[in-house]
């Protein structure tokens, strides 16, 4: 017999669908004690676009103040999909409500902001997340387990791609609902925090701490207009993006985020280079990770010469993590599919009492490393990870 989890939503846009769709889903797919209950979403909507939001997901209700939908005592959970400025005042505001926090990324404006609200979690002993879905991707999970059996061995290089194209044109303004990603005040830095921290997040979930980084971006079109004041205003937000890092365990890193990638629509890769490996992930095909295996991570014995050569595993059998979830082998899942495991983890973690990742804490440790990217960016020399 499940338990009811009544669950507030705020923010209605691209990541209030994936949200409120995980939230529909995940009692379909998996066997929780908890479940939850769409009780209300809130956004500062006309009040006949969130009416009608609430009525297509579900919802029992809606407020256009999220005070008032924290204040409330028929609400268990807050699950932010709001801009990036606003993410601080909401989670400390929930956490003094005792309410459990599902938070999108990046988790805040800073890494002084992230540590206001780490603290704020933590004091109140409320459960917490940070929404990078991508760790709950498959064949994600399965490079996590490849590497964590040794099959990688010693990290020699890691490198990270994250490119997309819809700011190319100069017609595109800033700001707004729709375009807060290109205005700073709002967003905080462009692709660094908005794609970069889902890179960096991956990556050091895979490969350990960023030591250290030196950064270059760039802002290509310098001024567009204000969707809000209809003004034309400087940009103040990185278009491009790409910085060398040190890792703890002494390997190199590169990475490279562009949103002007003419043809690219999302396309996040990953390669990790070992001793007795190599693993190569691409979002865009997001079913397979190519893996080489060099020796055997038991008996440390090289592969037979004419048996080398990159594997391309279709991760959809029920002994990949999450697939016995889903449908028969050979059958794939999309991307709505990453927020129901991500909240499947989390409901699990309330159940058993062993917190889902990645919590607030490691939010925090992927700001602290955008911080340092674009300080790095700032100043032009290489910058060390507090």
């Amino acid at each position: 017999m499940t338990k009811p989890l009544n669950v507030g939503v705020i923010g209605c846009g691209f990541m209030g669908r994936t949200h409120s769709n995980a939230l529909l889903r995940v009692n379909n797919f998996f066997d929780l004690e908890y479940q939850p209950v769409l009780k209300a979403i809130c956004a500062l909507e006309e009040e006949s676009k969130l009416k009608a939001f609430a009525s297509q997901w579900g919802y029992e209700s809606y407020e256009t103040d999220w005070h008032r939908l924290i204040e409330r005592d028929d609400i268990d959970q807050i699950e932010i999909c709001t801009p990036n400025n606003t993410h601080k005042e909401i989670v400390i505001a929930a956490a003094k409500a005792g309410k459990n926090i599902i938070c999108e990324k990046p988790l805040a404006l800073s890494a002084a902001e992230a540590e206001e609200m780490c603290v704020a979690v933590e004091e109140a002993g409320v459960p917490n997340l940070v929404s990078f879905n991508y760790r709950r991707v498959p064949a994600i999970s399965l490079a996590k387990q490849l590497v964590d059996e040794g099959r990688v061995g010693k990290p020699f290089h890691y490198r990270a791609t994250y490119l997309q194209d819809w700011t190319i044109s100069t017609d595109v303004p800033q700001g707004g609902n729709t375009l807060w990603r290109l205005d700073a005040k709002v967003a905080g830095s462009g692709v660094t925090g908005d794609l970069l921290a889902h890179s960096i997040d991956t990556a050091e979930w895979l490969n350990g701490p960023i030591r250290s980084v030196v950064a270059k971006t760039e802002t290509f079109v310098k001024q567009r207009m204000h969707a809000e004041t209809g003004k034309v205003e400087p940009v103040r937000i990185d278009d491009a993006c790409m910085f060398l890092a040190v890792f703890e365990n002494g390997s190199m890193g590169t990475f490279e985020s562009s949103r002007y990638a003419r043809g690219r629509k999302n396309y996040n890769t990953f390669e990790l280079n070992g001793e007795a490996g190599s693993l190569f992930f691409d979002l865009e095909d997001p079913q397979y990770l190519d893996y080489f295996q060099y020796s055997n991570p038991s008996t440390g014995d090289k592969v037979e010469d004419h048996l080398t050569g990159w594997k391309r595993i279709h991760v959809t059998n029920f002994e990949h993590q999450y697939m016995d979830r889903y449908w028969v082998p050979g059958c794939t899942i999309g991307y709505e599919h990453t927020f129901i495991n991500g909240l499947a983890d989390f409901l699990k973690g309330l159940e058993t009492g062993v917190p889902a990742q990645p919590d607030f804490r490691s939010g925090l440790r992927t700001q602290k490393v955008c911080d340092a990217i674009l300080e790095s960016a700032r100043i032009g020399q290489w910058v060390e990870i507090a």
